[in-house]
């Protein structure tokens, strides 16, 4: 990636933080009475996760897993490793897997093929960006908060190499 290039903001603070209380009220009242688990993929969708259940008007646990598949690359291997699985118990429970950027789809459907065999009662996907263009597997997500052309974006958790993930907004290279 040359970052001699002029960075584009995509979604500013102001954009993620709108899109983010609306999601709230959307899962909040789409889980109302319901016990829910929330399921961090790290270590992209961690600020995601924490911003959006901050907006939850319900009760939840959340929990985290790690997962591996694009090293240093810009692209999936398509081999995905669950490097720590969740502790807490999801037999029964409803589980919101949550994750920084749906692209192939080959980590989100290892997730979800994993969670399924603890027993949830249900399992949805929420994430930040959606980039179904590079769709590889037979997988969509339940709650998106934007939709984006493929294009390789940084920060809000999005990191390239080990950095950037601390950037406030969304942003790509012209």
């Amino acid at each position: 990636m040359d970052f001699s290039k002029r960075k584009r903001i995509l979604y500013s603070r102001e954009d993620i933080s709108t899109r983010i209380k609306e999601l709230g009220q959307i899962i909040s009242e789409s889980y109302k009475g319901k016990d829910l688990l929330v399921v961090s993929l790290l270590r992209g969708s961690f600020i995601f996760t924490a911003d959006l259940v901050r907006e939850l008007s319900i009760p939840v646990e959340v929990d985290f897993m790690t997962t591996a598949s694009y090293g240093h690359d810009e692209v999936s291997s398509g081999i995905v490793d669950i490097v720590h699985d969740i502790r807490a118990v999801a037999e029964g429970k409803d589980i919101l897997i949550v994750d920084d950027i749906m692209d192939s789809g080959y980590t989100l459907k290892k997730v979800k093929e994993v969670l399924s065999q603890k027993n949830p009662n249900s399992i949805k996907i929420c994430v930040m960006l959606d980039k179904p263009s590079r769709r590889k597997v037979d997988i969509e997500p339940d709650f998106v908060g934007f939709t984006i052309p493929d294009v390789f974006i940084v920060g809000y958790g999005l990191n390239y190499g080990d950095y950037y993930r601390n950037i406030p907004y969304i942003f790509t290279f012209d």
